[in-house]
């Protein structure tokens, strides 16, 4: 009992120092891949780059001491980064205090429905994302998440559209009209640096390497350069007038804002009063409220975006201060300091005093020293509702990353799996990770390949890569400051391409031409509604339940005759010649509510079309199951085609069937004397008196009286 609350009691079992030293070495080394990759997926997320540490803290320990697989690396992932982002972006501006809020509570939605599953022993749940959704939701997600750092790896900014195609369109526009070289060409060198170690040297951890030539190269070169002036230092009307309009547009929300928690608390009054005209008139406030607020953050978009576009070039006074002159336009005598200035611009009020002038790149900037403090998630009812799809959908998505993971490497090392201990693991480590600041955390397929390949023997390697993580945290965080983000990046960007799996819409299309248009239709469908990537799942589990009631509703069922080889086989497919007295159906599938009807008008369309048959042998071998339903229409069946004069015979039945049969007293009806235990031995049975009297002397069936007798 302990070791089914406690698993990793387990692992200490004939442990030594030799097993120590292996799960310290490769726990380590999966500490100097995570650190850089986990700040990546943060940034993906929609988070402050450190709180990818914050996430590498304490849920890779926790999932490795209570799931089932040993060698499981789990931390921030892209999949579930990039879902974060979506599942977020309605609620709060990326990176804002709220949002940072709401990427924690979603953590513990997510642990306490993976916590759930595996508590009540439902893992099997993961199912209903079948693998051509999951593969075509994959395919997708690998192009979101790379096509989502362009704008990073360029050095521009842009504001996200309603689909994100529009938003890779609009940061194409702006790379054409502007491009920061440094920051492209620090993103190239790091993206050639990984995959060129991880070509000709994959033990060394290339990410690792990348990051830190990159930012030492950041650190010399000056890559980011800043400057905090005055607007007056801006020696461009035009551009005054739009700060001074943006600002005016962002002040303009707050007390729309405040407004509408009044009115909001006024709705919920008229309600629980029974109110009808002051709700009504409340929402109707609350909906004018809503429009104006609509309107004044797209007029602030539109005065962001011209700031954006304006380029300047810098000019040093004597006085050792610097003025900014849009770019061509300095005036005669004046030296330009090389450099090309923008306005730094976001979703919050610039400060007319001090504005920040971007002359460099961007990079991480400060990573708050020491471990998070550890707090209750704040939750928030109206939060909790709209979070809870994407809270399912993530938990599932991220259990079958894990599980799929696990069992690949299960097959390596023998280890026996329990997918519910892996989601009680998982749960934890998202429940309890919510604690120290973590957003929603998976299984990674490269980190715990890494795990594996470095020799990890238990999971308490991935122990020590949470200490790694605390030792960085406490101590190497100044390092950090010069990465660029364009780095970053390129580490996103080179993990996803292994997420691109053409073979897999194949694969899927050899297996069943429908179970392959899903996963296109998958594909085509998540990319088109991104950033609302709940929606191209939906609409693949959709297409998968219902590709799975046609098939129930109409299961095959298929007439036989005797083939060349002398089985018996469809003989619509093989063009074989049938009995004139006896036809031989076969019906593949459980026998219920959904299919019975349709298994009736075979049989009624098979009396009308064979003038001359005298007897039908139902092959009832692939009925596994049936219910009242079935029951019932096998009565109706019965009457109808003894009372056309046609005798009806069952061979193969199963068990489970023969025990409703019997139940029902349908058995009585049928009578024993047509109920037969194969098909061979029906066939001989019913055939002598079938044809007695008939004119077919060369009866295909014949070959199986033979046969048997």
């Amino acid at each position: 009992m302990l070791k089914r609350i406690f698993p990793f009691l387990d692992w200490f079992k004939g442990y030594n120092l030799a097993t120590l030293q292996a799960d310290g070495i490769a726990g380590l080394t999966v500490a100097l891949v995570l650190i850089p990759q986990s700040m990546a997926y943060a940034q993906l997320a929609g988070l402050p780059p450190y709180y990818g540490l914050y996430a590498s803290f304490l849920p890779p320990m926790l999932a490795s001491l209570f799931g089932s697989s040993r060698q499981l690396a789990t931390g921030p992932v892209a999949v579930v980064s990039l879902m974060t982002s979506a599942s977020l972006e309605p609620l709060a501006t990326a990176g804002s205090e709220g949002y940072i809020a709401y990427a924690i509570l979603l953590a513990v939605l997510v642990g306490v429905f993976q916590f759930s599953l595996g508590v009540l022993r439902l893992g099997l749940v993961v199912n209903f994302l079948s693998h051509p959704v999951v593969n075509g939701f994959t395919n997708a997600a690998a192009i979101i998440i790379a096509t989502s750092q362009l704008s990073k790896m360029f050095g521009v900014s842009v504001d996200n559209a309603t689909h994100h195609y529009e938003t890779v369109y609009k940061v194409i526009q702006q790379a054409i009209h502007y491009t920061h070289w440094p920051t492209f060409f620090l993103g190239a060198l790091a993206f050639a640096i990984m995959y060129g170690l991880k070509k000709i040297a994959p033990r060394i951890p290339n990410v690792l390497v990348a990051v830190a030539i990159t930012t030492v190269i950041s650190w010399a070169i000056g890559f980011e350069h800043n400057a905090k002036v005055p607007l007056s230092a801006i020696q461009h009307p035009a551009t005054q007038e739009l700060v001074q309009k943006f600002n005016e547009a962002l002040n303009g929300l707050k007390p729309l804002a405040d407004r509408r928690v009044g009115v909001s608390k006024a709705i919920e009054e008229a309600k629980a009063g029974h109110h009808v005209i002051a709700t009504v008139k409340a929402e109707h406030e609350d909906k004018l409220i809503q429009l104006e607020s609509d309107a004044l953050k797209l007029e602030a978009q539109r005065y962001r975006e011209k700031i954006r576009e304006t380029l300047f070039e810098a000019a040093i006074t004597p006085e050792g201060s610097m003025t900014f002159y849009p770019k061509g336009s300095l005036p005669q005598g004046v030296k330009s300091d090389s450099r090309i200035w923008r306005i730094k611009v976001g979703n919050r009020v610039l400060q007319t005093e001090k504005l920040t002038m971007i002359g460099g790149g961007e990079v991480v900037g400060v990573v708050p020293k020491g471990l998070p403090s550890f707090s209750m998630p704040r939750f928030e009812f109206s939060a909790i509702v709209h979070l809870l799809s994407y809270a399912a959908i993530i938990s599932l998505l991220g259990f079958m990353e894990a599980i799929s993971i696990a069992k690949a490497m299960a097959s390596k090392t023998g280890q026996r799996l329990d997918p519910n201990q892996e989601l009680i693991g998982q749960g934890i480590a998202n429940v309890l990770g919510a604690l120290s600041k973590s957003y929603p955390v998976s299984g990674s397929f490269s980190r715990s390949a890494v795990n594996l390949q470095a020799g990890a023997i238990t999971g308490l390697s991935s122990v020590f890569t949470s200490l790694t993580v605390v030792i960085a945290l406490m101590f190497f965080t100044p390092l950090l400051y010069h990465l660029p983000q364009s780095v970053l990046a390129a580490v996103i960007m080179m993990a996803v391409i292994g997420l691109i799996n053409v073979s897999g819409f194949i694969h899927a299309w050899e297996a069943q031409w429908y179970d392959g248009a899903i996963s296109i239709l998958s594909f085509i469908f998540t990319l088109w509604f991104a950033p609302h990537l709940d929606k191209g799942i939906m609409v693949g589990v959709g297409l998968s339940l219902g590709v799975f009631l046609y098939k129930s509703m109409r299961p095959t069922i298929a007439t036989l005759a005797r083939h060349e080889d002398e089985a018996l086989r469809c003989a619509s497919t093989h063009g074989l010649r049938q009995c004139k007295y006896i036809s031989v159906m076969r019906f593949d599938g459980p026998l219920f509510f959904a299919n019975s009807s349709y298994f009736e008008d075979q049989i009624t369309d098979l009396m009308q079309q064979k003038e001359t048959l005298r007897h039908i042998l139902i092959v009832s071998n692939g009925i596994n199951d049936i219910d009242a339903s079935g029951e019932e229409t096998l009565s109706l069946i019965l009457d109808r085609v003894r009372s056309g004069g046609i005798e009806i015979s069952f061979s193969g039945v199963n068990e489970s069937v023969m025990k409703v049969l019997k139940r029902t007293h349908l058995i009585a009806k049928i009578g024993e004397q047509h109920l037969f235990p194969t098909m061979e031995i029906a066939i001989r049975s019913i055939h002598e008196a079938a044809h007695r009297g008939g004119d077919e002397t060369d009866c295909p069936l014949q070959t199986v009286c033979r046969l048997v007798s």
